[in-house]
C-alpha cells in the first residue's frame, strides 16, 4: 500500500509541474511572448511565409527565483522560395523544470495558394517529444523507493496542422499543432492515465498606418486546451520607421508583457520580453525574462520588411 501510495505521488508532482509550468491556463506546452515575431512556433502554416530564410532563437527563463522554474531554449528555422508556393522550417526546443527535461523537434511543410488579395497556407508538422524525468535528484524522505531512484525517458511522435491566411497588413491562423493525446509516462513503470493535451490555437493581427513613419500592430492569440478553461493573450505593437517596436500583451489569468524588438539591418534582430507575473506566484518570483534573436536572407527581387 505504500509503495501505490508513492507512486501517485510522484505521478501526481509529475502531473502538476507540466500542468502548470507554463501558465495560470495549465499549460503543458511552452507559452511565449514574443509569438507574434516567430508564427512557425504555433501554426505549421506559417513556414515560408515570406520569401526568405528566417532562423530564430528564443531563450525564456520563467520565474525567476523560484527553484526548479522552467528554461526554454527554441530554435526555430524556415523558408520560403521565390517564384514557389511551398515552405518548409523546423522547430527544436529544449524544455527544463525541476527533475524534467523535454526535447522536441518537429518539421514543418506548408503550401500556399492566392486568394484574394492575400495567401492562404496549408501546413503539416510532424516530428517527437523526449521526456527524460531524473527522479534521483529528488530529495526524499525515503531513498529506498526504487520509483525515486530511477531516470524515466519517454520517447512521443506527435504530428499536426494549420491554416495561415496573410496580406501585406492582417493575418488569421489557425493551429493544432499536436494532435496525439500521448501519455506522459510509461504505462509498464507506473499508473498512470496522465496525457498529453490537445491544443488548438487562433491568432490573428492588422497593421495600420497612424503617420508615414509609425505603425500600429495588434494581435491576439486565443489557447484552447481539452480539459482547461480558455486563455487568451491581446497585445499592441508601436512600430518606429520599421526599425524598432514597442509593445505590450496581457495574457489573461498570468502575466502582463512589456516588449520591444529592434531590427538592426536587413538580417538581424533582437528581442526582449519581460513578463510581470500577476497570477498567485507573485509574491514568491520576480517574472519572467525571455530573449529572442533572429537572422534572416531575403530571396526576392525586392526587399522584405515582415510584420507577421
Amino acid at each position: 500500500m505504500m509503495r501505490k501510495i508513492r507512486v501517485e505521488w510522484v505521478v501526481c508532482i509529475l502531473v502538476v509541474i507540466f500542468a502548470g509550468s507554463h501558465g495560470a491556463e495549465a499549460q503543458q506546452r511552452a507559452v511565449y511572448s514574443q509569438y507574434m515575431f516567430n508564427g512557425l512556433i504555433l501554426n505549421p502554416a506559417y513556414a515560408g511565409n515570406q520569401k526568405q530564410l528566417v532562423a530564430t532563437g528564443i531563450y525564456r527563463k520563467q520565474w525567476v527565483n523560484l527553484e526548479g522554474a522552467p528554461t526554454i531554449q527554441t530554435l526555430s528555422v524556415h523558408s520560403g522560395f521565390d517564384k514557389r508556393k511551398v515552405g518548409i522550417g523546423f522547430n527544436l526546443s529544449n524544455d527544463k523544470i525541476g527533475v524534467h527535461n523535454d526535447l522536441s523537434f518537429y518539421g514543418s511543410y506548408a503550401y500556399q495558394l492566392k486568394v484574394g488579395k492575400g495567401n492562404l497556407a496549408m501546413g503539416l508538422q510532424a516530428g517527437f517529444n523526449n521526456l527524460k524525468s531524473d527522479f534521483t535528484k529528488v530529495n526524499a524522505k525515503n531513498g529506498n523507493d526504487p520509483l525515486l531512484n530511477s531516470v524515466y525517458n519517454k520517447f512521443n511522435p506527435n504530428f499536426g496542422t494549420g491554416l495561415y491566411y496573410s496580406t501585406s497588413t492582417a493575418y488569421l491562423g489557425a493551429s493544432v499543432p499536436f494532435i496525439l493525446n500521448n501519455t506522459v509516462l510509461k504505462e509498464t513503470e507506473v499508473i498512470s492515465e496522465a496525457k498529453e493535451a490537445r491544443y488548438y490555437f487562433v491568432t490573428g493581427g492588422k497593421v495600420f498606418d497612424l503617420d508615414a513613419k509609425i505603425k500600429l500592430k495588434p494581435s491576439f492569440l486565443v489557447r484552447i486546451q481539452e480539459g482547461a478553461p480558455v486563455g487568451f493573450d491581446v497585445n499592441t505593437n508601436f512600430i518606429f520607421d520599421k526599425i524598432v517596436t514597442l509593445g505590450a500583451s496581457y495574457r489573461s489569468g498570468d502575466a502582463v508583457v512589456f516588449l520591444f524588438n529592434v531590427q538592426a539591418n536587413e538580417n538581424f534582430g533582437f528581442g526582449y520580453a519581460y513578463d510581470y507575473t500577476i497570477s498567485g506566484l507573485n509574491p514568491y518570483t520576480k517574472g519572467s525574462h525571455e530573449i529572442m534573436m533572429s537572422y534572416r536572407i531575403n530571396f526576392a527581387a525586392k526587399p522584405c520588411h515582415a510584420y507577421f
